[in-house]
């Protein structure tokens, strides 16, 4: 497979900072090395090493392009999100890969500059023409054996060729680099239980011409596919990039169950190759299907999905006279779905398994334990569940005490502010109340809890569950040094709670500049030393100062009086 190297690096790095990042390849061939431009003279020093040839994009152009891992800070320094991501993939995306069978591809432009087949590069200049594929092959270092690219790759100005990104991103201190490769464009057919028999035809159609069809072993039986067959690895996503990549040149064709784009595979490669290079031929969800046997108001009914994910999340939208749909991930869920309704109070609910609906074997039953492998589970919900405002009772969480009490909590939540799709560090999480309502308020929220005690972060984890957000993510750790081992797509918060550690050396710094343009920091402080500090931070970043005194009732002998509860200092600052 030909591969496009991009890298982004700070102006101290030198090649050898770069090349300590390069995958082991076996059996790519490297047809490019990419940056941005003001990196072109470190670019060509790396790549005379190995015979490699330069590809260069200005800023303005790599910042046209959406990355799977966005840096705010690499943004504010270079106008782009990520150079490593962007420049893979702009390079990848503007090569025209050998045609597909039945297409026909236009010459290169005037302007362009190509790629051949030994991977050399022509810089882009107005009125010039492609060069021919002569040279010598760029092969893998210590890999003589293998082959040169067998076709020509031209590079464009336009994003019209699908890529993808078979290393997202592997970083540094000084350097980040990233792989692409040149992607199919795929057509995704929805497919039900009976096979073809209910496939429309232009979903036939595109099965017919498929040169290679993906899906599971059932769906590939059902479509009787006649052309090639790759059957899913598992596990799926890690795997996609570079399963797309090696069939670039085939006409493609993905088998889904039912509608592609409601939680299914549509969905995945629309976020990997982009809409324009995604056709998806649509089937009847078993959603759709459901709610048609029940006689269910779609648009009035909640739907969780237990494929690939928890099924704990179905506590979260437990609610009296509530419909909820369960996408089932096999024989297990019916009986899961039932424990989790006895364990939260939800006994006496209705439940119904719809078993391979729109299938030849149908059947809608109420025995959970007796369910096919293929199955939606329906719950007419009867019991009480949590409040959605924030502010939980505070014995709904498991605690040692390092809990933010409710009314503190529900003021927090509200200068929080969260909006779909954020993400929230919690720093010095305690029990994990804070990130766990966070997450209660949108389904798409997204949370890391960051706590030094391992004993508390298992009470977090387990709190989530029962509160029906399995999703959150767990840091142990103190921070700041836990906060240097998220994830990429975890290290731009949308809003950061420090709740705990405030007065570390080191903490507020980390979580203030990791935080996103335009994202909040909320600070709860109880001791004289946090109280200091926030005044100190508060002269110098701005933000707003609250003070929050709360008493509740309690006995004294045979009388109610006041207990008060220890004050705290509340700073809001927006970066």
């Amino acid at each position: 497979m030909r591969v496009v190297l991009g890298f982004g690096a700070r102006s101290t790095a030198t090649a050898a900072d770069v090349e300590a990042l390069l995958p082991a390849f076996t059996g790519d061939v490297v047809v490019a090395l990419s940056t941005v431009d003001t990196r072109a003279g470190l670019a060509e020093e790396l790549a005379s090493r190995h015979g490699w040839e330069v590809v260069t994009h200005p800023a303005s152009a790599l910042a046209a392009v959406e990355v799977p891992n966005p840096s705010p800070r690499v943004a504010a320094h270079t106008g782009t999100p990520s150079v490593a991501e962007a420049a893979a993939l702009l390079t990848a995306r503007t090569a025209a890969s050998k045609p597909l069978p039945g297409r026909s591809t236009a010459p290169p432009p005037a302007g362009s500059a190509a790629l051949s087949s030994a991977g050399s590069a022509a810089s882009p200049s107005a009125g010039s023409a492609a060069p021919s594929s002569a040279g010598s092959a760029a092969t893998v270092p210590g890999r003589p054996d293998v082959p040169p690219p067998a076709q020509t790759l031209v590079t464009t100005t336009s994003l019209d060729g699908p890529a993808v990104l078979v290393v997202a991103r592997r970083s540094s201190a000084v350097a980040t680099l990233a792989v692409a490769a040149v992607a199919p464009e795929v057509t995704v057919v929805g497919i039900g239980a009976d096979g073809l028999e209910s496939v429309s035809p232009a979903g036939r159609a595109a099965i017919a011409e498929a040169t290679v069809v993906f899906g599971s072993g059932r769906q590939l039986d059902l479509a009787a596919v006649t052309a090639k067959r790759v059957e899913w690895p598992s596990p799926l996503v890690p795997a996609l990039p570079r399963l797309l990549a090696e069939h670039h040149a085939d006409r493609v064709v993905v088998l889904a169950s039912g509608d592609p784009t409601y939680y299914g595979i549509g969905s995945t490669l629309v976020r990997l190759l982009g809409a324009a290079h995604v056709h998806v031929v649509p089937h009847p969800s078993s959603v759709s299907l459901a709610c048609a046997r029940l006689g269910w108001a779609q648009d009035d009914v909640e739907v969780v999905s237990a494929v690939g994910r928890s099924v704990d999340a179905l506590r979260r939208v437990l609610h009296n006279g509530r419909r909820v749909l369960v996408l089932s991930s096999g024989t297990a869920t019916p009986p899961s779905v039932a424990a989790i309704l006895a364990e939260t109070g939800f006994g006496d609910s209705t439940v119904t398994v719809l078993e391979s609906l729109g299938g030849p074997d149908e059947r809608i039953h109420h025995d959970v334990t007796a369910a096919g492998p293929l199955n939606v589970v329906a719950v007419d919900c009867r019991g009480s569940g949590a409040a959605l405002t924030p502010g939980l009772a505070d014995d709904t969480y498991s605690s040692d005490g390092q809990l933010t009490k409710r009314e503190i909590r529900a003021v927090t939540l509200a200068a929080l502010g969260p909006r779909p799709g954020e993400l929230l560090w919690d720093v010095g999480a305690g029990s994990g109340s804070i990130a766990i309502e966070w997450l209660r308020a949108h389904r798409s929220c997204r949370a890391v809890a960051v706590e030094r005690d391992p004993v508390r972060a298992e009470r977090v984890t387990a709190n989530a569950r029962a509160l029906g957000v399995p999703h959150l993510s767990t840091v142990v750790g103190a921070a700041p040094g836990a906060l240097d081992g998220l994830a990429p797509s975890e290290a731009a918060p949308d809003a950061v709670f420090i709740g705990g550690g405030f007065t570390a050396a080191g903490v507020f710094e980390r979580c203030w500049s990791a935080l996103r343009p335009g994202g909040r920091l909320v600070v709860n402080a109880v001791t004289v030393a946090s109280e200091r500090l926030v005044a100190e931070l508060h002269e110098t970043h701005g933000g707003s100062l609250t003070r929050i005194a709360v008493q509740r009732a309690a006995p004294v002998g045979g009388f109610l009086a006041w207990r008060p509860m220890m004050p705290v200092t509340q700073w809001v600052v927006w970066k």
